[in-house]
C-alpha cells in the first residue's frame, strides 16, 4: 500500500502541476518510455511513470501499453481493478476526439422497437441487424398481489447459473448470461415490493420469470423507469461489474493462516456462482477502493457424491489465506460476524463442457489455488459419466499448509476414480511423501493419461509464476493448449 501513501503525499504525479489537458494520439505516442510513460484507458490518459515500481505485474506489463490505448490489454488482464481510484492522481486528461464525417439525416419515424412497452421505453442495443432476432426481450404482467417480469432469452439450455437477479430498494436488476454476452433488465420500480423474490426458469424454452410481491395491492400503470443499462444485449466485458452487500455469517479456521468465510446474499438476490468462476470482494482501505478476486468453494467436500444443500442458494463460501502484511486480507480477517462486504457478479471463462467430454481430469494446485478445484472435482465425480480418473496434485510448503487434507484423503478412499498427491517444498524431516516444487520431472511422473488415447483436461491454479511455469512444462510434455486450462484473475 506504499502506492496509496504516495498518492496522498501531495506530490505532482502527472508532471503537469494540476492541469488537465486534451491529448492527441500523436502526443500520447511520444510518452512510450519507462521514464516517461502515458497510457490511455477508456478515453482517459494517465501518466503511469510513478506507478511503474508499484505495479504487481512488473514494469514490462505496463510497457506493453506505453504510449497507446491500453483498454483492451487492461480488460484482458484485470478488468476488475478500479483504476480510476488507483490512478486518479496520475490523470493527465482526456483523449482528443477524432474528427468524424457529419452523419446522414436520420428518419424521424419511430420504429416498432422504440414504442412504449407496458410503460417502459426500451432502449435496446443490438449486436448487429442480423443478430436482432436472437436478442432476448422482456414483458411484464401483474395480479392484485404480484408483478411478474418475463424474459424471453431465446436459448434452449437456460439454467439457474445463467440468471442473476437483484431487487433492493425499489430497484430491479435482472441479468441473463448468454455465452460472452449478457442481457439486462434494470428499472427503478414504480412502487415498493417485498424483499422476497422468486425466480422460475423454463430451461427447455429459455423463459425466465422474476416474481415480485407487491407491498400494496394497487394497480401499477407501468413497471418503472428504465435505468441506463436497461434492455441492452452487449458483451459482458462492456457491462461492468455489479456488486451487492453480503453479510458475514461465519468464519472458521481451515489451517493456521487460512479461513473459510460464509457470506449470506441479500434476500432479494438470486445468484449461483458457476463451477470454475470467481467473484470480486470490494473494500475501502485507507480511503481507497480495493478489489480482489476469490473463487467460491463448497462448505465441505461431500463424501456421498452429492452436492451439499444450497440453503436456498443464499450462501457463498470463500477460502481465504490471511497474509500478515496483506492489508486486504487483514481487513477481511477483522470483519465481525454481521458485518457486510460487497460481492460482485461471477466472472471467468471456464466452461463445464470442457469437463463433460473429458475422461481424465488432472488438477494442479498451488496453495489456495486449490479453491477452483473444489467445485471442479465434485462436479466431475458427481455429474460427468465419462470421467475415469480425477487426480489432484497439490503443491504446498509444509504439511500445516495443506487445505482440507483429511477430507481429500477420505474422498480418495471412498472413490477409486479419485487420487490425491501432496508435494511439499519445505517438508519436515518426518515427511515421507514427495517433495519439491513444480517441475517438468515431477509433472512427467504424475501427469499421465489413463489410456494412450484418453481425452484429458488439465486445470492449473496457483501463484502466477507457478501457473505460468506449469503451463510451459505441460506444453513441453506434449499437451496441447486445448487440453490445458489455467485459472487466472
Amino acid at each position: 500500500m506504499d502506492w496509496i501513501r504516495l498518492t496522498k503525499s501531495g506530490k505532482d504525479l502527472t508532471g503537469l502541476r494540476g492541469r488537465l489537458i486534451e491529448v492527441t494520439e500523436d502526443e500520447l505516442s511520444k510518452h512510450n518510455k519507462k521514464e516517461d510513460c502515458w497510457i490511455c484507458i477508456r478515453g482517459f490518459v494517465y501518466n503511469v511513470t510513478p506507478y511503474m515500481e508499484y505495479h504487481p505485474g512488473g514494469e514490462d506489463e505496463l510497457m506493453k501499453a506505453a504510449g497507446t490505448d491500453g483498454t483492451d490489454l487492461f480488460d484482458q488482464v484485470h478488468r476488475w481493478v478500479n483504476y480510476e481510484s488507483m490512478l486518479k492522481e496520475c490523470l493527465v486528461g482526456r483523449m482528443a476526439a477524432k474528427p468524424i464525417a457529419a452523419p446522414k439525416e436520420i428518419s424521424s419515424t419511430v420504429s416498432e422497437d422504440m414504442k412504449q412497452l407496458n410503460g417502459v421505453l426500451p432502449e435496446k442495443k443490438v449486436l448487429a441487424s442480423s443478430a436482432k432476432d436472437l436478442s432476448p426481450s422482456y414483458d411484464w404482467f401483474q395480479t392484485d398481489s404480484l408483478i411478474t417480469v418475463v424474459i424471453y432469452t431465446k436459448q434452449k439450455d437456460m439454467n439457474a447459473e445463467l440468471v442473476i437477479v437483484d431487487c433492493q430498494d425499489k430497484q430491479l436488476r435482472g441479468e441473463i448470461i448468454i455465452d460472452d454476452h449478457s442481457y439486462l433488465v434494470e428499472v427503478d420500480l414504480d412502487h415498493a415490493v417485498s424483499e422476497d423474490v422468486a425466480v422460475n426458469i423454463a430451461e427447455k424454452v429459455g423463459k425466465v420469470e422474476i416474481i415480485l410481491n407487491k407491498k400494496d395491492n394497487i394497480h401499477w400503470k407501468m413497471l418503472g423507469q428504465p435505468r441506463e443499462g436497461h434492455n441492452t444485449f452487449i458483451k459482458r466485458t462492456d457491462r461492468g461489474l455489479f456488486y451487492r452487500k453480503c453479510k458475514l455469517v461465519s468464519k472458521t479456521e481451515v489451517t493456521h493462516d487460512t479461513k473459510l468465510f460464509c457470506l449470506m446474499l441479500p434476500k432479494g438476490t438470486h445468484l449461483c456462482v458457476p463451477t470454475g468462476q470467481h467473484v470480486y470482494l470490494k473494500q475501502i482501505i485507507a480511503g481507497t477502493e480495493v478489489v480482489k478476486p476469490y473463487t467460491p468453494v463448497l462448505p465441505f467436500l461431500p463424501l456421498d457424491f452429492q452436492e451439499p444443500p444450497r440453503h436456498g442458494g443464499v450462501h457463498i463460501y470463500l477460502m481465504i489465506k490471511i497474509y500478515s502484511h496483506g492489508l486486504f486480507t487483514q481487513a477481511l480477517d477483522h470483519l465481525q460476524i454481521g458485518d457486510y462486504i460487497s460481492v460482485s457478479n461471477p466472472e471467468g471463462n471456464f466452461k463445464k463442457s470442457q469437463v463433460q467430454t473429458s475422461e481424465d481430469l488432472l488438477l494442479l494446485a498451488g496453495g489456495t489455488g486449490f479453491t477452483p478445484m473444489v467445485k471442479l472435482l465434485n462436479f466431475a465425480l458427481t455429474e460427468v459419466s465419462c470421467v475415469r480418473t480425477v487426480k489432484l496434485i497439490f503443491f504446498n510448503k509444509t504439511e500445516d499448509d495443506i487445505l482440507w487434507r483429511s477430507q481429500l484423503e477420505q474422498l480418495a478412499l471412498k472413490d477409486e476414480r479419485f487420487e490425491v498427491q501432496f508435494i511439499l517444498s519445505q517438508p519436515s524431516k518426518d515427511w515421507v511423501g514427495k517433495q519439491g516444487k513444480i517441475s517438468s520431472s515431477l509433472l512427467s511422473e504424475f501427469v499421465k493419461r489413463s489410456r494412450r488415447d484418453s481425452k484429458v483436461l488439465i486445470c492449473i491454479c496457483g501463484p502466477t509464476p507457478f501457473t505460468e511455469q506449469g503451463v510451459q512444462y505441460l506444453k513441453d510434455l506434449g499437451y496441447s493448449q486445448e487440453e490445458i486450462h489455467a485459472f487466472t484473475a
